[in-house]
């Protein structure tokens, strides 16, 4: 099988977008756009490695977006889309792989036969680009007003992934050095190289308005049609003394209060019982079948990793968590004060909108253990969403 580099231009500032960052790194589902992107290509068994060519000035924003995929050291982009990639594709050339796919960051529903059908036309052409034909009548507009209509006959319009034989690709973009050319196509065909058209899915277009970022994510959900609910329950005592503590950790957040919860974790009821929804939507057992308190390695452990493990089963399964809701029930410490915190923690452990995580308090009208103040009680659901 030939070495094949996917080579991502993530370059771009998103000025076009107008919002508080690059598109590449707004949420997509759950995970950043790059991601998505990114990771379609090392899920893809033709493909051998991933770069990323992107903007130091974003350097940040995308070692979150790209962390624990084991990429290598970026590529510093240009001034332009065309210099970026002949920055990345010099990058290349030191390990001079077989093929080069060029794809733009902001395409994350890349299928993966569009990436193979790609792939497989370089055995018969030096160059080959995922394009989709041209269905609508087109109008060449002056003023306003219509010009002429232009015949569609014989006409495509170019997507991403664009393909090539490296060395070929290489002395193209070499040789167009200061030129700006719209696409590597584009370079490609002043280097005299045959481009061949693949056909592609309409699904593979380019996030480049807040309209395509919700049509993308209703695309994602519509691929998500096995919806799940899963219910938790967890309950952990307050210790004995009047004034044995000066805190409980509740969501993730650390509560002032003159008792601590016992527990072999962080004894944290309310991230206990999310853990327990999550797993119960997967059908993968309890938090105690995952994290069994008879092993001393949890002691004292921060429960944020026990709902982080949950939430990585359900991204394994290729799925999402759509809704969250944690009821936390006692007469004290008082939780209204820290709900927002709350909320928010739990969004940032799971790598979700904060608009999709619900944090309650109630009590039981001083009845029962937790109306006595002896513990504290958590009550939680989950919706997952999964492949169908």
């Amino acid at each position: 099988m030939p070495s094949c580099i996917a080579l991502i231009v993530a370059a771009g500032s998103g000025q076009r977008f107008g919002a508080e960052r690059p598109k590449q790194y707004l949420d997509l589902a759950g995970q950043p756009v790059l991601r998505r992107t990114v990771e379609a290509f090392l899920r893809h068994p033709q493909v051998t490695g991933v770069h990323v060519v992107i903007n130091p000035a974003f350097r940040d924003l995308y070692d979150g977006a790209v962390a624990g995929l084991g990429l290598p050291e970026p590529v510093a982009g240009g001034a332009t889309r065309q210099e970026s990639v002949r920055n990345g594709l010099e990058r290349l050339a030191e390990s001079a792989p077989d093929l080069v796919l060029i794809h733009d960051a902001a395409r994350p529903l890349v299928a993966a036969d569009t990436i193979g059908a790609v792939i497989g036309a370089l055995d018969r052409h030096p160059a080959a680009i995922a394009a989709i034909p041209v269905a609508d009548t087109l109008k060449r507009g002056h003023d306003g007003l219509i010009a002429d209509t232009v015949d569609r006959a014989g006409l495509w319009r170019a997507q991403t992934p664009q393909g090539f034989r490296f060395p070929d690709i290489l002395a193209a973009h070499r040789a167009a050095s200061g030129l700006n050319l719209t696409d590597d196509a584009a370079v490609a065909e002043r280097a005299g190289l045959p481009v061949a058209l693949v056909p592609a899915k309409e699904e593979n277009f380019k996030v480049t308005t807040p309209d395509d970022l919700t049509r993308a994510a209703r695309v994602l959900d519509s691929a998500l049609s096995d919806i799940r609910t899963g219910m938790g329950f967890d309950v952990h005592r307050f210790t004995d003394g009047d004034s044995d503590g000066d805190h409980v950790t509740l969501c993730g957040v650390r509560v002032p209060h003159t008792q601590t919860l016992e527990g072999h974790s962080d004894a944290d009821v309310g991230l206990h019982a999310l853990t327990d929804a999550i797993l119960g939507a997967l059908c993968v057992g309890d938090i105690g079948s995952h994290f069994p308190p008879s092993d001393p390695q949890w002691r004292g452990a921060d429960s944020a990793l026990f709902l982080r493990h949950a939430a990585d089963l359900v991204r394994e399964r290729g799925g999402r968590i759509a809704h969250v809701d944690v009821t936390l029930i006692c007469e004290r410490p008082k939780v209204g004060p820290h709900r927002e915190a709350m909320t928010a923690r739990i969004a940032e452990i799971l790598s979700m909108d904060a608009a999709r995580v619900s944090v309650k308090a109630t009590t039981t009208e001083r009845l029962g253990f937790t109306g006595r103040g002896e513990g504290i009680a958590a009550q939680a659901v989950a919706t997952v969403r999964l492949p169908g």
